[in-house]
């Protein structure tokens, strides 16, 4: 065990420089002294509890999902009955009450509607989505389930999650904390965000995409007064626009959404200059755009963000090849907003702020000193009682400390892991353990000293017997750090990946690299006793 070759010893020593070269850039960051710019610079990132940041609280309306869904039915409906062979007329349809029905113009068609609509009201899980039932031979109604509208608004929040994690990463930031919280809230922290309030606005933006036909029947005063034609919806102009504080009718269904975008980019009118925002869409959506565009040429359709309209122009000709403006008295920094809403995907749900707050740097960097001094303190304390104990291999053993604590540091930073408060006390941790194992290590080479064993086969048993003990501990807690991180959350797996990290640098430091240096002093002096 004390065979150490040339290339086994250039080895570890590579690595452990190496390591220690990648904690450079975060070190030097602590006291302001600037990392050279052509040479790489892996960095540790802070938490909101040390950096600061903003963390937000946001809550969806389960009641606007199941008006979402309801919404989403009646074109369902609509597009089965149209599509029927024959088709299957149908009229006075009606959402009324959180549940849809409508009447058949020929009372023998019910048979045909109830197995057209049989896969709809199953759906495609284990949950049965909607009841349906017959009245008067001739109204069909559909009742959602508890169930149903339960599957619904977990989807809705799981997507909602992951749309709110994309629009988030296109800001650029580092370890953004975001989870779910009970049935309908979602928690973001994002650590050394300078302006909260872009945060919340790209949040709070749902960018819910619709292009709808203007219905060119509506009457400008029923507009005015809020009244639509069947079919048709009033929906007021965005602020900014032109238009702002007018409205217009479109046509309810027929139109297209936003969910068929594949790429969304600020860019700059050619003919004036002016900041708009160029999409894309996917082979289905150009499709559909270039049918709508063809068979309405000469007629206004309105662009609708979230519920406002951006524009209403007319369509001059076709529009083929799936690509589109979106103009809107945009700023450059509004339009890049909007693409990067665009491009993660609408929110199947409004998001409210509920809570907010907005941690300081100022309580991080107190964290930090406080953290640093109790690291400090107790690394001298624990330096002291090795080196008194144990001399020379307490020497060895405060030089595997240190060495431990910048591995550790250098290798959170190629991984661009994030160092909370919870993390400083994983640090904390780690020198113990370490200074654990060189404990194990010295204290079962007095034993075999006292046996009689001549001294390199004390130092050799020593080694051997204290490590099957070390390993085994560390097992133990890796399974623990292991558990922690797949279960815990924020500062809990910012704790269990320094944990881990701290683990295996422990381990390599108090055991490895002190068994090399041991073996190559005793190589070199042939000690008849040791002072340990």
């Amino acid at each position: 065990m004390l065979e150490f070759p040339r290339w086994k010893k250039i080895w570890l020593s590579g690595l452990t420089l190496l390591a220690i070269l990648a904690a450079l850039p975060s070190l030097l960051s602590v006291v302001n002294v600037r990392w050279p710019e052509a040479l790489p610079d892996p960095m540790v990132n802070l938490g909101l509890d040390l950096a600061g940041g903003s963390h937000i609280l946001l809550e969806a309306d389960p009641d606007e999902v199941a008006a979402l869904r309801l919404e989403n039915a009646e074109e369902t409906v609509r597009s089965l009955m149209r599509d029927a062979e024959p088709r299957i007329r149908i009229g006075d349809l009606s959402t009324a009450n959180g549940r849809l029905s409508f009447m058949l113009e020929n009372g023998s068609d019910v048979d045909r509607a109830r197995e057209l609509l049989l896969p709809f009201v199953n759906g495609t899980g284990m949950t049965r989505e909607w009841e349906l039932s017959v009245v008067d031979r001739s109204r069909v109604i559909l009742t959602p389930t508890e169930d149903g509208l339960s599957t619904a608004v977990a989807q809705a929040m799981d997507s909602a999650t992951e749309v709110v994690r994309r629009r988030i990463d296109e800001l650029g930031t580092r370890e953004p904390t975001i989870i779910q919280q009970g049935d309908n809230r979602i928690v973001v922290q994002v650590p050394g965000l300078e302006n909260p309030d872009q945060l919340k606005d790209l949040l709070g933006q749902t960018a819910a995409l619709e292009f709808k036909l203007v219905d060119q029947t509506a009457l400008p005063s029923d507009v005015a007064q809020g009244i639509a034609p069947p079919g048709s919806q009033i929906v007021p102009y965005a602020p900014g626009t032109p238009f702002e504080g007018q409205s217009i009718a479109v046509r309810r269904l027929g139109g297209i959404q936003g969910d068929s975008l594949v790429n969304a980019q600020q860019t700059f009118d050619q003919q004036n200059n002016e900041a708009v925002v160029s999409i894309e869409f996917d082979q289905q959506g150009a499709s559909r755009f270039a049918r709508l565009t063809t068979e309405n040429v000469g007629k206004p359709f309105a662009i609708i963000l979230d519920g406002e309209v951006l524009s209403a122009p007319n369509i001059n000709e076709p529009i083929r090849g799936g690509a589109a403006q979106i103009s809107g008295s945009f700023t450059a920094e509004s339009a890049n907003a909007l693409a990067i809403s665009l491009r993660s995907g609408a929110l199947p749900v409004d998001l409210a702020v509920v809570e907010e707050r907005t941690v300081g740097p100022d309580l991080g960097a107190d964290s930090i000193r406080k953290g640093l001094l109790a690291m400090m303190i107790g690394s001298v304390a624990v330096i002291v009682l090795m080196i008194v104990s144990y001399g020379r291999f307490g020497v060895y053993a405060t030089a595997a400390l240190v060495l431990n604590v910048l591995m550790l540091l250098g290798i959170m930073a190629i991984m661009g892991t994030t160092l909370t408060l919870p993390g400083i006390a994983g640090f904390v941790l780690t020198i113990g353990a370490a200074v654990d194992a060189n404990v194990l290590i010295n204290e079962r080479i007095r034993e075999e000293r006292k046996r009689g064993r001549r001294v390199v086969a004390a130092v050799e048993n020593g080694y051997k017997e204290a490590s099957r003990a070390i390993y085994d501990a560390n097992v133990t807690n890796f399974i623990a750090g292991v558990l922690l991180f797949l279960f815990g959350s924020g500062p809990i797996r910012g704790f269990a990946v320094v944990l881990i990290i701290g683990l295996f640098t422990s381990v390599f430091t108090a055991v490895t690299l002190t068994r090399m240096w041991v073996a190559g002093w005793l190589r070199k002096t042939r000690p008849t006793d040791l002072n340990i």
